[in-house]
């Protein structure tokens, strides 16, 4: 909370960016420490610099606001009940990558660890999905068509310069396609005058676009993500976009949800080609208990009847402070740690 604190104040002018700055090293030294001791297989900065895990892209691209849009997408939550609506700029004007978006956070990274570095880009999606037509002026962008392109060149321009920094690994995390999953989120979309396939084709077809120019020697890999703050945001296993999104996307892997029953059965991975790899999220990053080793391994054998097991990796759930505020407090560090510790150690029993 700390760190939120001082970035408001920032925000407010009432500290030196310096001074925040500072503070960021401080505490990305100690995640950087924590993963090290843990010998998890890529080390991240925690999205410390970040504002939100998307957020960041509206502080560092012309385009956005100063006028507002309402999210209209329900948000339900544990208890049953649903978030208050979410506001977030609308784009105005044409977008540009006006600095780095997370390239300048990936060499501040480098000078802290030797060990094998990941970043963390959103998909171009999430700038439509939630708020939809309604999220952009059509005096700058005809159709969501034109705005994924948009987005994604702007993605492409990131992936260039984290390239040319020593980059070889990046996670595109996507939210609206493990959403749309859900029948119910599916039968909400038709009652806006959205039309599920479309929106599926829409989004896997702007990742696509989104990451074309990568080099050929740079990781890229595709986080479904679900939320953890709105943990009922979306139901349902993958069998809806499964087909498409895996033999589609010219990416090397995907992250999957499977810390619950709401991401459905592994039946799914059947689609996965052999040249990509399935990395499932048993972990998970909500609830305060570590799994037991027994538990990990009896999953990845359930997984192991529908994509080969070589084919098969371990990871969180999701982030362990995917949407961290002063009323929702993340999961303890020594968790965490004790968390990640327990899947690498299930990784060397699994395959050595």
């Amino acid at each position: 909370m700390a760190l939120l604190e001082a970035r408001e104040q920032a925000a407010a002018g009432k500290m030196p960016k310096a001074e925040l700055k500072a503070l960021e090293d401080r505490y990305i030294r100690d995640v950087v420490a924590l993963q090290e001791r843990t010998g998890i297989g890529a080390i991240t900065d925690g999205e410390y610099r970040k504002r939100g895990w998307r957020e960041f892209v509206f502080d560092k691209c012309d385009g956005f606001g100063p006028e507002t849009a309402t999210r209209d997408f329900p948000m339900r939550l544990d208890d049953g009940s649903y978030a208050a609506a979410i506001v977030e700029p609308k784009v105005t004007g044409k977008i540009k990558r006006r600095e780095p978006l997370c390239a300048d956070d990936f060499s501040a990274l480098k000078a802290m660890t030797t060990r094998p570095l990941k970043a963390n880009l959103p998909t171009p999606s999430v700038s439509h999905f939630f708020t939809r037509d309604a999220g952009f002026d059509k005096s700058a962008y005809p159709d969501a068509a034109a705005l994924m392109d948009a987005l994604a060149a702007v993605t492409r321009e990131e992936i260039a310069d984290l390239a040319a920094r020593g980059c070889t690994y990046v996670q595109m995390d996507e939210v609206p396609l493990a959403v749309i999953c859900d029948p119910k989120n599916m039968d909400f979309l038709r009652t806006r005058g959205d039309d599920p396939a479309y929106l599926i084709d829409l989004y896997i077809d702007a990742i696509s676009n989104a990451i074309r120019a990568k080099p050929a020697d740079m990781t890229v890999c595709l986080h479904l993500c679900r939320g953890n703050f709105a943990r009922g945001m979306g139901e349902g296993g993958y069998e809806p976009i499964a087909e498409r999104l895996f033999n589609r996307l010219d990416v090397d892997g995907f992250f999957l949800e499977y810390d619950t029953p709401r991401a459905g059965d592994f039946s799914p991975l059947r689609f996965m080609p052999k040249s990509k790899k399935a990395v499932l999220g048993i972990m998970s990053t909500k609830l305060a208990e570590v799994e037991s080793l027994d538990m990990l391994k009896r999953r990845v054998d359930e997984a192991a009847k529908f994509v080969d097991p070589d084919r098969i990796c371990l990871s969180p759930q999701c982030g362990f402070a995917s949407v961290p505020t002063r009323t929702r407090p993340t999961m303890a560090l020594d968790l965490a740690e004790r968390k990640l510790a327990r899947l690498v150690e299930a990784a060397e029993e699994i395959w050595g």
